[in-house]
């Protein structure tokens, strides 16, 4: 073929097109429809997660836990503030 190496298949594209779609935001049972397949099981066979990938999820979880930290930061702020004002009082 022409512009393609030697080792192409493309069957493969199942794979790369399964992976991509989650990567999009796509859904499990959203991947399914898309392919046309019945079982969970055969989809999860054409996903992939990658280098890349897995970054992207541990930043996701590092942001999310950021934003915890900053909530329960504010919320021990004002419990203190409470307390000062109570003492005050």
């Amino acid at each position: 073929m022409v512009g393609l190496p030697a080792d192409f298949r493309f069957y493969d594209l199942r794979h790369t097109g399964h992976t991509l779609t989650i990567r999009s935001g796509a859904t499990l049972k959203d991947t399914m429809v898309r392919v046309g397949q019945s079982t969970e099981k055969a989809a999860l066979i054409y996903q992939h997660s990658d280098t890349e990938r897995q970054r992207e999820v541990a930043a996701g979880l590092d942001s999310l836990m950021q934003a915890e930290r900053r909530k329960a930061a504010a919320k021990a702020d004002d419990q203190a503030s409470a307390t000062e004002r109570a003492r005050e009082a």
